[in-house]
């Protein structure tokens, strides 16, 4: 099993996503553009594990609270690495406090499971775009930034999340697929 830990968000900021790769996706044709359904906020990448781990990862899950839920604002895009060399265009995700001491707390709860911590520091955001570095000309990653640039401070919604989710991820030829195995509150004793 392919496993991450997730938070999910409102339709109302996919809508607008969604809009927003509508007008960006005729820049740059050869990008690879992910699906808004299938978007998340991810506090931990758990990768390929055995079916036997699920519970045992979802017991170590339960123990992960916070004081409060988690508030999050979705504004801005930008690039990883950067808009010369762009691989990943993303939108931004400015949050409570809590979200990054929520990512580290389960980060915390998986070694003794055999699930390594992290070694990037956690930076919040909803991938939009992934280009390959052939594929795509220079031209049509010239044409995209100027394109982001110009709505690069755009509010796409916020939200108050009170739950995290255990998902599987399955990799078929059409795209990921995800299916949520088990979902934990934030605040203990909320659910």
């Amino acid at each position: 099993m392919r496993l991450f830990v997730a938070l999910d968000f409102p339709d109302v900021v996919r809508d607008a996503l969604r809009d927003l790769i509508a007008r960006l996706q005729p820049e740059c044709r050869g990008a690879k553009w992910v699906r808004p359904e299938a978007m998340h906020v991810t506090l931990k990448f758990i990768g390929e594990v055995d079916a036997a781990k699920l519970e045992p990862i979802g017991a170590a899950l339960a123990t992960v609270h916070s004081a409060q839920p988690v508030d999050m604002h979705f504004r801005g895009l930008g690039f990883f690495p950067n808009e010369r060399r762009p691989r990943v265009l993303w939108c931004g995700v400015e949050a409570s406090a809590n979200l990054a001491e929520l990512a580290a707390s389960v980060d915390r709860a998986l070694p003794p499971l055999g699930v390594a911590a992290e070694s990037r520091e956690f930076v919040p955001h909803l991938t939009l775009a992934r280009f390959r570095a052939e594929g795509n000309s220079q031209r049509e990653f010239e044409k995209l930034v100027r394109a982001a640039e110009e709505i690069k401070s755009y509010d796409f919604g916020a939200t108050r999340e009170t739950e995290f989710h255990l998902i599987e991820s399955r990799l078929k030829p059409s795209g990921a697929e995800y299916k949520r195995q088990q979902t934990f509150p934030i605040v203990k004793g909320s659910a």
